[in-house]
C-alpha cells in the first residue's frame, strides 16, 4: 500500500469518526460538554470569560493579596502592576520594542515614552530610548 493510499484511508477514518460523534450528539439531543480551562479552577463559557475580563479591567489592579505575596516571596512588585490592563500591555510592548531596538522604524508613542521615563524604566541616550536596569527587571 502506497503512502498516498494510507493517507487517504486515514482521512476516511477521521471523517467517519467525526460524523459518528456528530450523529450521536444530534440523536441524543445532548449539548457537547463544556471545555474546561486548565488554568481556571472552574468551568467557564465564553460569555463568562467576557464578563470576568470586563470586570477585571473595571477594577483597580492593586490587590492587597498580591502585595502580600510580593512581600513574603522577596520579589518586588512590578512597576506596571498599579495601572490599568490596557495601559500596562501597551507600556510592556513599548518596553519590548525599545529593548529590541525597533524604535527607528516604529517609534514609541511619545506619551508612553514619557510615562516610562517617569517610572524610571527608560532613559534617553543620544535621543534614543534605552531600558534602565529597572526596565530590564520589569520585562523579566
Amino acid at each position: 500500500m502506497s503512502a498516498a493510499d494510507k493517507l487517504h484511508q486515514f482521512a476516511e477514518m477521521l471523517a467517519a469518526a467525526s460524523s459518528r460523534t456528530r450523529s450521536q450528539a444530534d440523536s441524543n439531543n445532548v449539548a457537547a460538554p463544556l471545555q474546561t480551562n486548565p488554568i481556571a479552577t472552574e468551568d467557564a463559557t465564553a460569555d463568562d470569560a467576557r464578563v470576568k475580563l470586563g470586570s477585571a479591567v473595571a477594577t483597580a489592579t492593586t490587590d492587597p493579596e498580591r502585595e502580600h505575596e510580593a512581600a513574603t516571596t522577596n520579589q518586588p512588585l512590578s512597576p506596571l502592576a498599579g495601572i490599568d490592563l490596557d495601559a500596562a500591555i501597551r507600556l510592556r510592548w513599548a518596553l519590548r520594542d525599545i529593548k529590541a531596538k525597533r524604535t527607528k522604524l516604529t517609534p514609541a508613542n511619545p506619551d508612553d515614552l514619557k510615562t516610562l521615563i517617569e517610572m524610571g524604566l527608560v532613559e534617553m541616550r543620544d535621543n534614543v530610548p534605552v531600558l534602565t536596569n529597572e526596565g530590564h527587571r520589569a520585562l523579566d
